[in-house]
C-alpha cells in the first residue's frame, strides 16, 4: 500500500477529482456495451455513480440527470433501513421498489459495496431500464391503477451474497419476465458496470493512499458546498411561485394540478410543492426519492451549474412534498409515468425563479419524454414476441440571446436518445417513412423557441400500441414576452385510410398490417416579444421553412 501524507494540495485535489469522474464515465461505458437490450445500449436509458464509504458522490458518468441525483439516497435509505453492516464485500444488491427508489419499476438500481484490505471504501451503483419486469402489459403499462399491477417489485435484495450468486432469485427473475434472459443479461451488464468502478477505485487508493484521497474528498465536498451558498446567496431573499398541469393521469381526463413554491433565505432554498394534487389513480405518481432527485436537477440548472455534482452539493437544499400527493406517493399508488410531472416541474421551478435569474433562465421546453410502445409477434423471427419502447425529442426553450434548440431529448432524460432508423427497422416488423423537423412548432418570440420532431411509422404486422405524450394543456411556455410552443400531436391510420387523432395516451390499442403511425413532439417556448425578432434571424426562418 503507498503512504501518503492526508494533507492535500490542489493539484493532487484536481487529479483525484478527475479521476473519480473518470472512473465513472468507464463504468458507464461497461454498461453500454454489455447490455443485452437497446433501450440500454442504444438509448442509454442507464446511469452510474461512484460514492466514498458514506453513500455520498465522488464521481458520476454523463447520463440520465433524473437517476444521477438519485443512487446515493437509495444507499443511505437501505443503510437507515437495515444498518451499513447490511452491506458486505461481494454483495451485489438490487433494488426497484418505487416507494424507496422513487422511480418505476423497469428502472433497476444495482448497488454493489467495495472493499479494500477489509474496510469498506465506498460504492459503484447503477440504474438502467429492463425492458420488461412482468407488468399486466409488455413494457409499461399506460392504464395501471396500483402498483400490483407494474410488475416485479424489490426491495433491497441480494442477488450475490458475499460473492455467491443467490441462484434461485435469479431463475425467479428470469421466469417473470416476457424476455428473461435479455433481463439478466442486463443484470450482468450492470454488475459489469460495478466491477469496473471497484478495480479502478482500488488502483486509484493503491496510487495514492486511502488518507490522501480521503482528504481530497473532503476538500471538494468543501469546496462544492461553499460555491453553492455563495451562489444561492447572490439569489435575492423570497418567495417564488409557479403553477402548472399535467394533462390528466391516464385514467381520467381531469388535469393534474402541480404548484411549487421556492423561498430563498440567505444561503439556503427550500423547494415545497404543497399544493399539488394527492396521488392518483393513473400512474404519474411518484417516490419522494425521485422527487428529491428531479429537483436537484432543477436546482443544478441555476445555481452553479459549471460545477460537477459530489457530496458536497445539495447541501443548502431542502425539498418539501406533502405525504400522499402525487410527489410522494405511498402504497399502493401506481407510478409507471412518475417522471411526466418531473419534466414540468423542472420547467417551473426555472419560472418560478426568472424574475430573479433572468440571465439563466429559459422559456419552457417541450416537458416529456412522449413514448411509444409497439408490441407484437415479428414474423421475420418466427413470430418472436418484440416490445420496442421509444423516447422521442422534441424543442427546447429560448433564452434572452439565443433560439431555442431543435429536437432534443427532454430535460429528465439527458445523453438518452431515440433509436437509429437503421436500428429500429432491423431490431422491429416496421419502417419509419419519415422523420424530421416539425417546422414551425417552436414558440414565436424575439427568440424562437426550438422546434419538436416527427416520425411515422408503417406497421408490417398486427401490432400493439400504447402511447404516452404529454402538454397539451399546460404547452410549453414563453418568458418576457415569447409564444408557447404548440403541444404533442398523434395520428393514427388504419388500412382503410380512416385517420384517428384524439389520442395522446392510450394503452395496447390493437392495430391491423398496414396502419400508419405519425407522431409529433411539442417546440419549446419562445423568448422576448416576437416584434423585436430581428431581420437576420427572420430571414433564416424563411430559408429554414420555420416562416411562410
Amino acid at each position: 500500500m503507498t503512504t501518503s501524507s492526508p494533507h492535500t494540495n490542489p493539484v493532487t485535489t484536481e487529479i483525484i477529482r478527475n479521476a473519480f469522474n473518470a472512473i465513472a464515465e468507464d463504468m458507464n461505458a461497461s454498461l453500454i456495451r454489455s447490455a443485452f437490450t437497446p433501450i440500454i445500449y442504444e438509448g442509454k436509458d442507464c446511469a452510474v455513480g461512484l460514492l466514498d464509504e458514506n453513500g455520498d458522490v465522488l464521481g458520476q458518468s454523463l447520463g440520465l440527470p433524473l437517476f444521477l441525483g438519485n443512487l446515493s439516497l437509495c444507499v443511505q435509505i437501505i443503510a437507515e433501513m437495515k444498518g451499513w453492516d447490511y452491506y458486505e464485500e461481494g454483495d451485489v444488491i438490487l433494488l426497484n421498489d418505487s416507494y424507496i427508489a422513487g422511480t418505476h419499476l423497469n428502472d433497476i438500481t444495482v448497488i454493489m459495496p467495495i472493499f479494500r484490505e477489509g474496510r469498506r471504501i465506498g460504492f459503484a451503483t447503477s440504474r438502467a431500464h429492463w425492458l420488461d419486469v412482468g407488468a399486466k402489459d409488455a413494457g409499461s403499462p399506460t392504464d395501471a391503477f396500483e402498483i400490483y399491477q407494474e410488475g416485479m417489485r424489490w426491495p433491497p435484495t441480494k442477488v450475490y451474497r458475499c460473492g455467491e450468486a443467490q441462484q434461485d432469485i435469479l431463475n425467479f427473475m428470469r421466469a417473470n419476465s416476457r424476455f428473461g434472459d435479455a433481463l439478466i443479461g442486463d443484470l450482468h451488464a450492470q454488475i459489469a458496470a460495478g466491477r469496473t468502478g471497484e478495480k479502478r477505485m482500488r488502483g486509484l487508493i493503491d496510487r495514492f493512499g486511502y488518507d490522501t484521497v480521503k482528504a481530497a474528498r473532503d476538500d471538494i465536498f468543501t469546496q462544492s458546498s461553499a460555491l453553492e451558498r455563495e451562489a444561492i446567496a447572490a439569489i435575492p431573499d423570497g418567495e417564488y411561485t409557479a403553477e402548472g398541469s399535467l394533462d390528466s393521469d391516464g385514467i381520467s381526463d381531469e388535469p393534474v394540478p402541480v404548484r411549487l413554491t421556492v423561498r430563498v433565505a440567505g444561503e439556503t432554498m427550500e423547494m415545497d410543492l404543497t399544493g399539488s394534487a394527492e396521488q392518483t389513480v393513473g400512474a404519474v405518481n411518484c417516490g419522494f426519492t425521485q422527487t428529491v432527485s428531479a429537483l436537484r436537477v432543477a436546482f443544478k440548472l441555476l445555481v452553479n451549474p459549471e460545477r460537477p455534482v459530489d457530496g458536497g452539493t445539495f447541501q443548502a437544499l431542502e425539498v418539501i412534498a406533502p405525504e400522499g400527493s402525487i410527489f410522494h406517493a405511498q402504497e399502493p399508488a401506481a407510478c409507471s409515468w412518475y417522471f411526466s410531472s418531473l419534466g414540468l416541474l423542472i420547467d417551473m421551478v426555472v419560472r418560478a425563479l426568472a424574475p430573479a435569474m433572468p440571465e439563466r433562465a429559459a422559456a419552457a421546453h417541450y416537458g416529456d419524454s412522449m413514448v411509444t410502445i409497439f408490441s407484437g409477434k415479428d414474423a421475420r423471427n418466427e413470430d418472436a414476441f418484440f416490445v420496442a419502447v421509444e423516447a422521442n425529442c422534441g424543442g427546447w426553450g429560448a433564452w434572452d440571446g439565443e433560439d431555442g434548440q431543435d429536437c432534443l431529448i427532454n430535460n429528465v432524460n439527458g445523453s438518452f436518445r431515440d433509436y437509429p432508423i437503421e436500428v429500429f427497422e432491423h431490431r422491429y416488423p416496421m419502417r419509419i417513412a419519415k422523420y424530421g423537423i416539425r417546422k414551425g412548432s417552436g414558440g414565436q418570440g424575439e427568440f424562437r423557441g426550438g422546434n419538436g420532431s416527427y416520425r411515422e411509422y408503417h406497421l408490417d404486422g398486427d401490432t400493439s400500441l400504447s402511447l404516452w405524450f404529454e402538454r397539451s394543456v399546460t404547452r410549453p411556455w414563453g418568458l418576457s414576452g415569447g409564444e408557447a410552443g404548440l403541444g404533442p400531436k398523434v395520428e393514427i391510420v388504419a388500412p382503410d385510410g380512416s385517420v384517428r387523432d384524439d389520442l395522446l395516451k392510450a394503452n395496447a390499442i390493437a392495430l391491423k398490417a398496414g396502419s400508419v403511425v405519425r407522431v409529433a413532439t411539442g417546440g419549446g417556448g419562445g423568448f422576448g416579444d416576437p416584434a423585436r425578432r430581428s431581420a437576420d434571424r427572420l430571414e433564416r426562418d424563411r430559408a429554414d421553412g420555420f416562416v411562410s
